[in-house]
């Protein structure tokens, strides 16, 4: 060995020059290894890869630690800070969608293009874009918590960019189908059909009105507090299993209150006096499976003729009869639990046609009138 190289002649009479990648997770130095026929083959090729670690240790850290490995230890940290779902969702997303592909890359050694790589692979899978967006957010979560160990010194996915988003419009019930839908939901025997209703009448969502109690329900001030959920989610890579989790809304404006009206009011406040346990959909004492909801949904629907209607279409649906008569769109948001006016406006102004056709047929009878 030449001192100070850290080139030797090995046995097989070749030459082996070691150069330092960074730390592992006890604090070794972790070595990468050049191999050559001659000293000065390996002299070589050794100075660009110490230049190319150096700088890259400069850059992002010495720290040699796979991501995957990252990955573990930080979701057992965040364990009990997050809701159970939540844990499971981020262990699902980052063990099936960003592990299997740059779990193996030491974080020192992550660049923009790892992540490029990454999203691409998620195309080939077929990914709508919004759930890109949500496990590039957990990515990002998880190496800002390399940060803050001091084993990242900055984030290689800032500035990496997902497909354009294309929008789905998701319309609404026309007058006559919401008509139609409520007497078939209303006509339903052991009032099977009353969470339908119930959905088209105040805009919650499937697991806010599974887990709805009676004690939600305010018939003096005629009021629905919502404020949580009940949801099916996927339980760690491996099992094989889905869980039902009784939890708090997804956000704090999440929780919320809905005023009810006379005829929602009526039917609820009928059916409380049948009803048993604390929770207004119930089997067993538990709230019901929101896929049960689900289920009688689609009899409901099949039943008025409607095709390709799905249940979140009744929370659309609730949206856009409140905002057709330009009523105030911060009310709207308010009863819907969004966390913006503008996000209410995104999601659901495109979904309002009869209103736009109405817009159309008064602009042309003025037009009429003043020829």
């Amino acid at each position: 060995m030449r001192r100070g190289e850290n080139i030797y002649k090995r046995k097989d009479g070749r030459w082996e020059g070691r150069y330092k990648k960074g730390y592992k997770p006890n604090g070794r130095i972790k070595y990468g290894y050049i191999y050559g026929k001659t000293f000065s083959e390996v002299r070589s090729k050794l100075y660009g890869m110490k230049a190319y670690y150096q700088t890259q240790q400069e850059l992002y850290g010495g720290a040699c630690i796979p991501l995957e490995e990252w990955g573990h230890h930080w979701l057992n940290e965040i364990r009990q800070q997050v809701k159970h779902s939540t844990f499971n969702s981020y262990y699902f997303k980052l063990t099936t969608y960003v592990f299997p592909y740059i779990g193996n890359i030491d974080l020192n050694e992550l660049k923009l293009e790892n992540g490029k790589y990454l999203v691409n692979k998620w195309v080939e899978k077929g990914l709508e874009v919004s759930t890109m967006q949500v496990i590039l957010r957990i990515a990002n979560q998880c190496l800002y918590g390399a940060q803050e160990k001091d084993y990242l010194k900055q984030n290689p996915f800032l500035l990496l960019k997902l497909p354009k988003k294309r929008r789905k419009l998701i319309r609404a019930l026309t007058w006559d189908e919401q008509n139609d839908l409520e007497k078939a939901a209303l006509s339903r025997k052991n009032h099977t059909g009353l969470p339908t209703y119930l959905a088209l009448h105040t805009g919650l969502r499937i697991g806010e009105i599974a887990a709805l109690k009676w004690s939600d329900i305010d018939f003096d001030r005629n009021i629905i507090t919502v404020n949580q959920t009940y949801q099916r989610v996927a339980l760690r890579k491996g099992d094989q299993k889905t869980q039902l989790i009784l939890g708090s809304t997804k956000t704090e404006s999440g929780t919320r209150s809905v005023p009810m009206g006379k005829t929602l009011r009526k039917q609820l406040f009928k059916y409380s006096k049948k009803a048993t346990g604390e929770y207004v959909f119930s089997t067993k004492g538990k709230p019901v499976e929101p896929r049960l909801l689900t289920y009688h949904f689609h009899q409901i629907r099949k039943q008025c003729g409607l095709e390709d209607i799905h249940f979140h279409q009744l929370r659309h649906t609730f949206a856009t009869r409140c905002l057709e008569p330009q009523n105030d769109i911060n009310s709207v948001s308010a009863m819907l639990g969004h966390s913006s006016t503008q996000l209410t406006l995104d999601t659901y102004a495109d979904s309002m046609m009869e209103q736009k056709i109405k817009v159309i047929y008064q602009m042309e009878a003025a037009m009429c009138e003043r020829k």
